[in-house]
């Protein structure tokens, strides 16, 4: 009897990283929201610039929400999927009633250093399991991730 999955990692390793990996899933889903309603919800003379970039995260944090259910299932077990558990897992929190362009440029750059963090710790793990694919995913996104807090960082002077 081997204690391998289907795509040969220990599973007790492959467990452990499905689990951080749906805290991740939920993290992403409840910063997607966030970013959606920032997205929706800005004001002000910045309107048109922030609106049209709050698409642009949007749009890849949806991308990477299905990525990362998607490596929950090549592992072997099931993606969280009701936004009840996204809400007591996430780390993020949600943000409500927020209009200032300002106010939702932070709340994304907040967003983006969780995630990172939270990669950074998913990261160590695929990498002490041998768990390459795992490993590339999330060190794509922080590769991504960073730049992006940079450049925000830079927006906010």
């Amino acid at each position: 009897m081997t204690d391998t999955n289907a795509i040969g990692l220990h599973e007790s390793s492959a467990n452990q990283l499905a689990e951080r990996l749906n805290a991740l899933l939920a993290n992403y889903q409840i910063f997607y929201m966030n970013v959606r309603g920032y997205h929706w919800n800005v004001k002000g003379n910045q309107f048109f610039e922030l609106h049209t970039k709050f698409e642009e995260y949007y749009t890849d944090l949806l991308l990477k929400v299905d990525e990362v259910a998607e490596r929950i299932l090549t592992l072997g077990y099931t993606p969280v999927h009701a936004y009840s558990d996204y809400v007591k897992m996430s780390d993020i929190a949600e943000d409500k009633d927020i209009h200032d362009g300002t106010s939702c440029v932070r709340g994304i750059l907040q967003g983006y250093q969780s995630l990172i963090g939270l990669q950074r710790e998913i990261l160590s793990l695929a990498s002490d399991a041998d768990d390459e694919g795992t490993a590339a995913q999330v060190g794509d996104y922080i590769r991504e991730q960073e730049k992006t807090v940079w450049m925000l960082n830079a927006y906010l002077g």
